[in-house]
């Protein structure tokens, strides 16, 4: 890949995802707010500055990998009535929003792809493109964090399904999430896990 091909790459690619991942963590924290935890908001997360939420590697991982991640809105689940039941709901908070970013965004590139002659190609080509590649992007944040393992949402959404001593003992991996994910990558088990899901949602919305 040369380098003008990449850099026009990543134009089409960031502002979507930059958009995907504040998305998705806003929708965290206002949804922790809801159930009564001011943490994010004290902190300044629930916005959508997009320079709030980005984790460089997460950014870097997407470039190389396109699996990419934030930094992670802090929750504290001391201030809700159930913690457990509680963060399950805002733990699909993130992977929802990005569900629910997904569809807008295959309405929006389905009412522009028609307009494709009427426009200025530089306007509207590089919007359509960010239109599609948005759809595919939120899908993939969508199914990648419902993976069950830490730290992703999916490890803490089994959590609170979970009963009270197997959540305890599931939450030990928590140290090696990291690593359990790198080793399912590179082993390709991951990605032939996940990628059939995103491609069927993709072209179900497009």
């Amino acid at each position: 890949m040369n380098i003008q091909h990449l850099l026009q790459e990543i134009i089409i690619l960031a502002p979507p995802f930059l958009f995907a991942l504040t998305v998705h963590e806003v929708a965290h924290g206002y949804t922790a707010l809801y159930f009564g935890d001011p943490t994010a908001k004290r902190l300044g997360r629930l916005t959508l500055n997009p320079l709030k939420h980005l984790d460089p590697w997460g950014v870097l991982a997407f470039i190389i990998m396109k699996i990419g991640w934030a930094k992670p809105v802090p929750v504290d689940p001391r201030y809700f009535t159930n913690p457990a039941r509680t963060m399950l709901y805002v733990s699909l908070a993130g992977p929802a929003a990005n569900a629910g970013l997904a569809v807008v965004s295959a309405v929006l590139a389905r009412i522009a792809a028609p307009l494709a002659g009427l426009l200025p190609t530089f306007f509207l080509w590089p919007l359509l493109k960010m239109l599609v590649a948005s759809v595919w992007i939120n899908i993939m944040l969508a199914v990648f964090n419902l993976v069950p393992i830490p730290p992703l949402d999916g490890s803490k959404i089994l959590a609170g399904l979970l009963p009270p001593r197997q959540a305890q003992q599931f939450s030990r991996l928590e140290p090696f999430g990291f690593l359990i994910l790198l080793v399912l990558f590179y082993t390709g088990i991951l990605p032939r896990l996940i990628l059939p899901i995103i491609t069927f949602a993709n072209n179900l919305l497009l």
